[in-house]
């Protein structure tokens, strides 16, 4: 990947709607070569797809929870049951594995505080391997890019 596909790529996802005439205008290409690099991106499965950023609060999801797991145990099994069991709640976005004292960290999505409540009784609870749940509420977002930062070479 050279600069110019970084080039792309940003332009991309600053704006996902952008015509190949754009991009290619953007990134000081003809549109034949663009479009040849985007494709070239696509099939190497670094541009996994497209989609739109939706304003959580207004689609009804106003409740923002991050919440840290810790499992009793780190065995193959107990692992892969909990990640299993993780990918089948729409309500978490994003599972992150992370260094530390907490071994996962959940981005999870809900309509109250009262359904965050329904959730871990009925949603995490039954996951079995939790030894703790800790979570933090996000009343605020200072900042979200969906745009990743320059590289810094040389």
């Amino acid at each position: 990947m050279d600069e110019k596909d970084r080039q792309l790529i940003a332009a991309l996802q600053a704006d996902g709607r952008l015509t190949n005439q754009d991009l290619a205008e953007r990134i000081n290409l003809s549109p034949s070569p663009c479009l040849r690099r985007l494709r070239m991106l696509e099939e190497a499965n670094v541009i996994r797809g497209y989609t739109a950023i939706i304003d959580e609060g207004a689609y009804g999801l106003p409740v923002t929870a991050f919440v840290r797991v810790r499992l009793q145990k780190h065995s193959s099994d107990a692992v892969a049951a909990f990640e299993a069991a993780i990918q089948r709640v729409d309500s978490i976005l994003d599972c992150y594995v992370m260094t530390g004292s907490d071994d996962y960290l959940l981005r999870v999505l809900v309509e109250s505080l009262q359904d965050y409540e329904q959730f871990v009784r009925s949603r995490l609870h039954p996951i079995p391997g939790i030894a703790s749940i800790d979570t933090s509420f996000a009343y605020g977002v200072v900042k979200r890019s969906p745009v990743f930062p320059k590289l810094r070479r040389g």
